[in-house]
């Protein structure tokens, strides 16, 4: 198997909440969007989000009326500067979306970072890492 990630799907309780948080207070725009089933949104070349209802979910990974929750799991935004983690969190905020922890230096990595929760309670890292670059060609460099 090659060692590539194309789709992340999210059970989301409230999939109207999600689009209005990506949608109108980010200016997200969908790949795919069905209502009432799921969106999706190309994050990277070749890798998509989707916010799946999570009724819909269950449904399909055959377990029935159960609700998963997301736990255990953060999405992380990298930006070019500590000015950035600012912004996007501010814009984050003004979309709807719960400040956790304010913008701070991180105590692993030197990273500058914030936590936000999306309206479905999605963590999402905003951070600042200057060890952190993307090549040309999409290769990540850590360190």
């Amino acid at each position: 198997m090659d060692q590539q990630v194309h789709f992340t799907t999210l059970a989301t309780a409230d999939l109207d909440a999600a689009r209005r948080f990506y949608v109108e207070g980010l200016g997200w725009r969908p790949l795919l969007d069905v209502p009432g089933e799921i969106v999706f949104f190309q994050t990277a070349p070749g890798a998509v989000l989707a916010f799946f209802e999570a009724g819909k979910f269950a449904q399909d990974l055959g377990r029935g009326p159960a609700r998963p929750e997301v736990s255990g799991l953060t999405l992380a935004h990298n930006v070019p500067d500590r000015d950035a983690v600012h912004a996007v969190v501010e814009a984050m905020t003004a979309a709807g979306g719960t400040l956790l922890t304010a913008p701070e230096d991180g105590a692993f990595g030197g990273v500058f970072h914030a936590l936000v929760a999306d309206p479905n309670g999605v963590v999402w890292e905003i951070g600042h890492n200057p060890g952190w670059s993307v090549d040309a060609d999409g290769t990540v460099r850590i360190g």
